[in-house]
C-alpha cells in the first residue's frame, strides 16, 4: 500500500520566518509565514537584525505549522531546508535549525535551491500544470528567465546583469517616499497615473520587429540600474509639489518600463522554445500591470499564463517542501555538513 510523504519545509533566505507542511510534493496542509516587521523603519532588510529575528521566530512558526497540519514531528518523513541563496546569516538559521531536528529526530535532511522552491510554487497552484514552460522569476533579489524541460531539468536563458526587478521597486519606491515594502505600494499608486508621461530607458529591450519575435535583443539578460538611475535624475529636476502632483504619473512610467521588458523577453524566450505556457514565480509576479500585460500579449499568441496566488508568490516553505519532496523521492539527501551558499545558482 502506498505511503503517503509528509515533508516540512523551512525559509530563511531573507527576511521571512517560514514553515510549511506539504504532502506527497502538492497538497499543502500547512503554510506559515512571519513577515519581519523591524525592518519597516529602515526602508530595507537590515541582514543582522533578520538573522536575530529568525532564532527567536523558528520555534513557534514551525511548532504553528505542525499544529495547523495536525501532525508531530514524529510523523514527517523529511525536512527540507533553503540552503541559498539568500542573506547568509539569515539561511545559517534555518539551516542549523533544521539540521538540529532532523538529527534529533532521526529524518532526512535535503537542502533545497530558493529558485527551484520558486519555480515549484506553480506546481503547487495548478494541478494540470506540468512541463515544458517558461518560468520568468522575479522577486526582490532575483530576475531570472528559465525554460523548464522538467522537473529538475533547468536551462538559464538569461538574469539581471545587475538589480533585480524587486529591487528596482524598493528603491525607486523609496525615492519617492511611497514606504516599504515598496513594490505593492508603486503598483497600487501607478494605477492612478499615466503610464506615457514619462518615457523612461527600456534596458536591454530594442523595439519589437514583428509580433512573432516581440522585440529584445540577441540574449534574454535583464539590466534596472540605467532605468533606476533614470528615474532618480527626474525626480531630482522636480520640486516637492510637482513631485507629489505627478507622483502616480512617474510611478506608471517607472512601471511600465520594467514591465516592458519583463513581458517581451519572456514571449521572446517562449518563441524562440517554441513554448505554449509561460509561469511567473517570486513577489514581483503579484504584480497586476504585469499580470495584465503579459495575459494579453501571451493571448495573440496562443500561449497560457500560470501564477501563484501571492501568498506563494512571496517566500514561504510549502515551495521548498514540495522540491524537497521531489529531490528525496529521487533518493537524494543531504549531509550534515551541508552550507549555507548565499549565491547558489540554479
Amino acid at each position: 500500500m502506498f505511503k503517503s510523504m509528509l515533508i516540512l519545509g523551512i525559509e530563511t533566505s531573507c527576511d521571512e520566518t517560514a514553515a510549511s507542511v506539504v504532502q506527497d510534493g502538492e497538497k499543502i496542509l500547512s503554510n506559515v509565514i512571519l513577515s519581519q516587521l523591524v525592518h519597516q523603519k529602515y526602508g530595507g532588510v537590515v541582514p543582522e537584525l533578520a538573522s536575530r529575528e529568525h532564532i527567536k521566530s523558528l520555534v513557534p512558526v514551525t511548532q504553528k505549522a505542525l499544529d495547523d497540519a495536525k501532525i508531530t514531528l514524529d510523523d514527517i518523513d523529511g525536512i527540507a531546508v533553503t540552503h541559498g541563496p539568500g542573506l547568509v546569516g539569515s539561511l545559517l538559521m534555518g539551516l542549523t535549525f533544521a539540521k538540529s531536528v532532523a538529527f534529533s529526530k532521526n529524518k532526512l535532511l535535503i537542502g533545497v535551491n530558493h529558485l527551484e522552491g520558486h519555480l515549484f510554487s506553480n506546481f503547487l497552484e495548478h494541478e494540470k500544470f506540468s512541463p515544458p514552460f517558461i518560468c520568468l522569476i522575479i522577486s526582490g533579489g532575483h530576475t531570472l528567465l528559465v525554460y523548464v524541460k522538467d522537473k529538475g531539468q533547468y536551462e538559464l536563458l538569461g538574469q539581471t546583469l545587475d538589480d533585480a526587478a524587486g529591487e528596482a521597486f524598493d528603491k525607486v519606491a523609496s525615492l519617492l517616499n511611497l514606504g516599504y515594502p515598496g513594490g505593492p505600494l508603486l503598483d497600487k499608486t501607478a494605477q492612478a497615473g499615466d503610464r506615457n508621461f514619462v518615457k523612461f530607458p527600456r534596458g536591454m529591450l530594442k523595439p519589437a520587429k514583428s509580433r512573432s519575435a516581440c522585440g529584445g535583443e540577441d540574449n534574454f539578460n535583464f539590466s534596472f540600474s540605467g532605468l533606476k538611475t533614470a528615474v532618480a535624475l527626474y525626480v531630482q529636476k522636480l520640486s516637492e509639489s510637482e513631485k507629489q502632483k505627478h507622483l502616480a504619473d512617474i510611478c506608471a512610467s517607472f512601471q511600465e518600463a520594467v514591465v516592458d521588458v519583463l513581458v517581451g523577453k519572456s514571449i521572446k524566450a517562449a518563441d524562440e522554445k517554441n513554448c505554449k505556457r509561460i509561469a511567473m514565480a517570486g513577489g514581483v509576479a503579484c504584480n497586476s500591470r504585469l499580470r495584465e500585460r503579459l495575459k494579453d500579449r501571451a493571448s495573440v499568441l496562443g500561449i497560457d499564463i500560470f501564477y501563484p496566488s501571492p501568498l506563494l508568490c512571496t517566500d514561504n516553505a510549502a515551495m521548498i517542501a514540495a522540491v524537497g519532496d521531489f529531490r528525496l523521492s529521487k533518493g537524494e539527501k543531504s549531509e550534515y555538513n551541508l552550507k549555507a551558499v548565499p549565491y547558489l545558482k540554479l
